[in-house]
């Protein structure tokens, strides 16, 4: 009996996913075993053909990370869709769109001009030529991928099945999601493989938050060191716990460090950034108008960074108005 056919795609990411399947140690080889990866470009030496020649839904499930970006990884999740009877988000940025989904504050043009004619860096004999899709050189035409204005999330270029969220997701989220693809028990379509709770759910330090939490200043990760037993917001810290689904193991947390929101909000939640500030906002205990503005002004001085550092493209804001974007 032949094995369920796999496929692994990174897009516009870091590569922490891909470094999340290296990280089930021992474990690969269970899934090894059970299942035959055809593509993983990053690890193995699969070409883009061997996918185009394979047939309509003969990979029974591709795991594809990374936002969207450039041209090329619209092409590659299109290809994949096709083949594939399953089609997972694999971590917050095919999810929601992460952190390459900052870029939405620009355009590719301001982009282009920091990167190749303002940067401090750039070398005196830089010649300040942008990338170009299509270029004459003496060994003939170089095509490359196309930059796109607007970075997307996975399920707003191609259909998308399931969700495996984190920053990286887990291997033990890994393993589950991989486990119940291969015994027939996954949930409903569109589903986010992880529980549907909030991470102060979970948290260790959820008895040492107050019942009524209260705060008057906000204390920047850099300027204290955190009490490791009580909770972050309690003492001042931003932490998005409150609005961040569960299933992570509290890893940051158990490093002295908030949450900084890489789940993504739970099925509640129609907008992460906009629950995390309102939920921020409830907690301030200072009445003067003038006062809090400073307030914030000073300790949160990027709040799309801090409250949509992970899901600006899946946002209602989605991008920055810019006009011509």
């Amino acid at each position: 009996m032949s094995k369920p056919k796999v496929a692994f795609y990174w897009c516009a990411s870091c590569g922490g996913c891909e470094e999340a399947v290296v990280d089930l140690a021992e474990d690969i080889l269970k899934v090894v075993e059970a299942v035959d990866i055809v593509f993983w470009p990053v690890a193995l030496d699969f070409k883009k053909e061997d996918v185009e020649k394979m047939a309509d839904g003969e990979i029974a499930v591709s795991f594809i990370n990374g936002a969207i970006r450039m041209s090329e990884h619209e092409e590659m999740a299109h290809l994949l869709r096709k083949k594939s009877q399953y089609l997972i988000a694999f971590g917050s940025c095919s999810h929601m769109g992460g952190i390459p989904g900052l870029g939405n504050l620009w355009n590719r043009e301001k982009i282009f001009q920091r990167i190749y004619k303002d940067v401090p860096t750039l070398p005196e004999n830089g010649n300040g030529i942008y990338p170009q899709t299509q270029s004459q050189v003496p060994e003939g035409e170089v095509n490359l991928p196309e930059f796109f204005d607007t970075v997307k999330t996975l399920d707003q270029t191609v259909d998308v099945d399931y969700y495996l969220p984190g920053c990286p997701p887990t291997p033990k989220l890994i393993m589950q999601a991989v486990n119940a693809i291969l015994e027939g028990k996954l949930p409903e379509k569109g589903s986010v493989l992880a529980p549907d709770t909030a991470l102060c759910d979970e948290c260790d330090r959820k008895e040492s938050k107050p019942e009524k939490l209260l705060i008057k200043d906000i204390k920047r990760v850099h300027e204290v060191i955190a009490d490791a037993e009580q909770c972050f917001l309690a003492q001042g810290i931003i932490c998005l716990g409150p609005a961040t689904r569960s299933g992570c193991e509290t890893l940051c947390i158990n490093a002295n460090m908030p949450c900084t929101g890489c789940f993504g909000p739970t099925s509640r939640v129609k907008d992460y950034g906009a629950k995390v500030l309102s939920g921020i906002a409830s907690i301030v205990d200072i009445n003067d108008e003038d006062e809090a503005a400073r307030l914030f002004d000073e300790k949160i001085p990027d709040p799309v960074g801090v409250f949509y550092k992970y899901s600006l493209p899946s946002s209602m804001l989605k991008r920055k108005n810019m006009g011509d974007a």
